[in-house]
């Protein structure tokens, strides 16, 4: 312990000190008047040995003095308060330190009136003075630093007064006496901390303890109970007879089997854990936290019990004491905790854990009895959709109705259950009838695929099914499961609303996807994207009025890759931010060498816009290569409104403040809802190229569709560009309608930027140079 913490001056953080310090306080005044009663008989003593060498009247003013240097001290004891905490406790220490100091330097004043020619009455002084320092060490512990305030200024004014008999002996014998009281007086101290800390330590376990005994008594939750030899209930406890529902002496001589067991003690049914107890019980073992089924009023609960069996002083058996609790309520929270494990809590149905031990137990049998099993998986076609544009309420009981038109479908030999997300899962234990087995993959896909009305809403999914056979397609859950979801996959990629079954070439087309993915994320740092310029003109001039940036990819694994190939592979990997800012810094480059009238127009990936620093990578890309943001397009699907919660259209009026215009393409397709184009002021909207067609072949719902966008578009003071122009009846018709721009393989194809520049001739050889 540090000599600070004993003196008082310190309090270390391990302990609880302001109860200690509270308790030193407290000692302090406990032997008050003892020491008083001792000062004032020694003081007695030394006025009677200093009678016959100083004057009587300076005696009696000493003796005078003494007695107001012990009343303070000893008031200050009384006055100190038990509950003292933190810096008060150190103010009264030091007051108290304070006291015990002005006390030694009244009795050092003997000491030094005593003339050095009476060494004899000098020694007699300072024995009574020491006599003090030793009663301080023993009745001061509680508050050290007085004693020692005490002993330092009485030892010193000692050896002043021997020093002038010049005894050196006397002289060491009294510094060797000061330190000794000294260390007494820190190893008593010491001694007396401990043993308080140690009392209060036991102090609180005791009422810990107590505290746990009368939650024990007045909780209710355990009992004791204890049966004979004969297995017959002895010394029935209130709460073992609360629990049983019986009054105490009425069980009294009752077999405790016949007491839990209820109305199978007549027919004998007893439950598995009835059996094992009564094993236990008669084969005279021991036996911990054993849970047992038992019947209490005809209702079922479950008990844990342990016991012991017990021997009198002759090793006889005479019987089993033990305790026992009512785990019922815990036994059904254990269970439901084990059903929210196994099943899915949206729809009820097992979940992937539960699946996968399925399908491994199905691959055992189908092993075992030379059969096969299946593993259907499926995945709804256009949920997102759903879940974006009505929200993940609607969309999780959408996934509730799938699921109860899924049971509909499962018999005995199959299991149905939910992976996640929108993917669901079939198991067929027996799937050695493949007519049955791919009949059911139909009706899946016909019966998800009806309407659902949802609330005031009619609802239109699809499902998507891949199946594989076990052991064939995979002899492992592992592998049977990678089979059917690259089946699920091609069923996908074929439009939804299919059925493929597992081949091995899927492998080979999955591995190709795989390693071409790998070569997608070296692209950028082997240079091995391009872009491709196509031009759009004015309807009226048919002067070149800017370029769509069109992304190109040469890999040196797989040559030139076609956007619709690579594109969706980037979105998957998530490289479309990297890649997408990559092409809006090339774009803004090159056109900074085009004409200064000519714009250039990026498309904007919903990612991309979802960055959080999007707007800063606009930025950049103009300061970098000082294209004017007048000179800068980006385009932009309806698909980018459809996330909810984020902050799209901030991010786009943001791109508005800076000059860049925006263009709202593929209008008319997809989601096409009005609403978008209130939520932005777009500077163009690009009509799809289906509608180009579509109106070029007369049909009415294209050209209504034309003539309402553009009409639209001229009354929110807003370009309109048709996409898609191939021939001059196309040309012909989009003027007819009022497009103000046309794009499209009759004014060009998409070109490179060196060709670009020889489209502007020596203009844009100036720019180079």
């Amino acid at each position: 312990m540090p000599m600070l913490a004993i003196l008082g001056l310190s309090s270390p953080v391990e302990q609880d000190w302001d109860t200690i310090r509270a308790i030193q306080l407290s000692g302090v005044e406990r032997h008050s008047l003892i020491r008083t009663v001792i000062n004032l008989v020694l003081g007695l003593m030394v006025c009677q040995t200093l009678s016959n060498v100083i004057e009587t009247w300076i005696i009696a003013l000493w003796f005078g003095a003494l007695i107001a240097a012990v009343i303070y001290p000893a008031n200050l004891a009384q006055k100190i308060g038990h509950n003292v905490k933190g810096d008060a406790v150190r103010r009264e220490i030091t007051k108290l330190a304070g006291s015990m100091a002005a006390l030694a330097a009244v009795w050092s004043i003997p000491l030094l009136l005593v003339p050095a020619s009476h060494p004899d009455v000098l020694a007699t002084v300072w024995m009574v003075l020491a006599a003090l320092v030793i009663a301080l060490v023993v009745l001061l512990h509680a508050a050290p630093m007085g004693t020692l305030a005490f002993n330092v200024i009485a030892m010193g004014a000692s050896i002043f007064a021997f020093s002038k008999t010049g005894e050196l002996t006397t002289i060491g014998a009294v510094a060797s006496f000061s330190i000794l009281s000294f260390m007494a007086t820190i190893e008593s101290a010491r001694a007396w901390l401990l043993l308080k800390m140690n009392e209060v330590g036991l102090a609180e376990k005791n009422e810990v303890v107590s505290m746990l005994l009368r939650e024990f008594e007045e909780g209710g939750a355990d009992w004791l109970w204890q049966i004979d030899s004969a297995r017959r209930i002895v010394h029935a406890s209130p709460r073992f007879s609360y629990a049983v529902g019986m009054d105490a002496k009425a069980m009294e001589g009752q077999p405790l089997v016949q007491i839990i067991s209820g109305q199978a003690w007549e027919s004998g049914d007893f439950p598995p854990s009835l059996h094992r107890l009564a094993e236990k019980l008669k084969r005279r073992e021991s036996f911990s936290n054993l849970m047992v089924r038992v019947s209490v009023n005809d209702e079922t609960r479950w008990w844990e019990l342990s016991a012991s069996p017990r021997f009198d002083g002759n090793n006889t058996f005479v019987g089993f004491r033990g305790v026992g609790s009512d785990v019922t309520e815990k036994r059904k929270s254990d269970e439901k905790i084990s059903h929210m494990a196994r099943f899915d809590n949206l729809t009820g149905l097992p979940n992937r854990l539960q699946l996968t031990e399925g399908l491994s137990n199905a691959l055992a049998d189908a092993a075992k009895w030379r059969g096969r099993c299946g593993f259907m998986m499926i995945d709804l076609d256009r949920f997102k959709s759903v879940n974006d544009t009505l929200g993940h309420l609607v969309g999780d009981r959408l996934l509730a109705m799938v699921s109860q038109r899924l049971r509909t479908l499962m018999s005995k030999n199959e299991l149905c259950g939910r992976l996640g997300g929108d993917e669901f899962a079939v198991i067929v234990h027996d799937a050695s009838d493949a007519a049955r087995f791919n009949m059911l993959a139909k009706e899946i896909i016909d019966t998800l695929s009806r309407p659902y009305e949802v609330g005031e809403n009619t609802l239109f999914i699809g499902a998507s099914v891949g199946t594989a056979l076990g052991p064939s397609d995979g002899d492992t859950v592992e592998t049977l499961m990678r089979s059917a979801d690259l089946a699920l996959y091609r069923s996908k990629d074929d439009g939804g609303g299919r059925h493929n079954c597992y081949e091995p070439r899927l492998h080979s087309t999955a591995e190709e996807r795989r390693v071409m993915e790998m070569a997608l994320r070296k692209a950028l740092e082997r240079d091995e994207f391009s872009l491709a310029f196509q031009p759009v003109v004015g309807v009226d001039s048919e002067a070149i009025m800017g370029f769509e940036a069109l992304l190109r990819w040469n890999s040196q694994d797989f040559g030139p890759v076609s956007p619709a190939k690579f594109i969706p592979l980037a979105e998957e990997a998530r490289l479309v931010v990297p890649i997408g800012n990559w092409v809006l810094h090339r774009a803004c480059r090159e056109a900074t060498m085009w004409p200064s009238n000519i714009k250039v127009a990026v498309n904007v990936s919903a990612e991309q816009l979802y960055e959080a620093d999007f707007v800063e990578t606009v930025v950049e890309a103009l300061s970098e290569t000082g294209l004017e943001p007048a000179r800068l397009e980006l385009e932009v699907t309806e698909s980018v409104f459809l996330r909810e919660g984020s902050d799209v259209c901030e991010t786009l009026d943001r791109i508005l403040s800076l000059g860049v215009g925006l263009a709202l393409d593929d209008f008319g397709t997809g989601y096409s809802a009005l609403g978008y184009l209130s939520k932005t002021r777009f500077t163009t909207i690009k009509v799809d190229r289906s509608f180009v067609q579509g109106a070029a072949k007369g049909l009415p719902e294209s050209i209504a569709i034309i003539r309402a966008v553009v009409a639209m578009a001229d009354s929110l003071g807003m370009s309109t560009t048709a996409e898609g122009a191939e021939t001059d009846h196309e040309v012909a018709i989009i003027r007819g309608l009022g497009c103000k721009k046309i794009q499209g393989y009759f004014y060009g194809r998409p070109m490179a930027g060196n060709d670009v520049l020889e489209l502007f001739g020596s203009f844009g050889q100036a720019q180079i140079a």
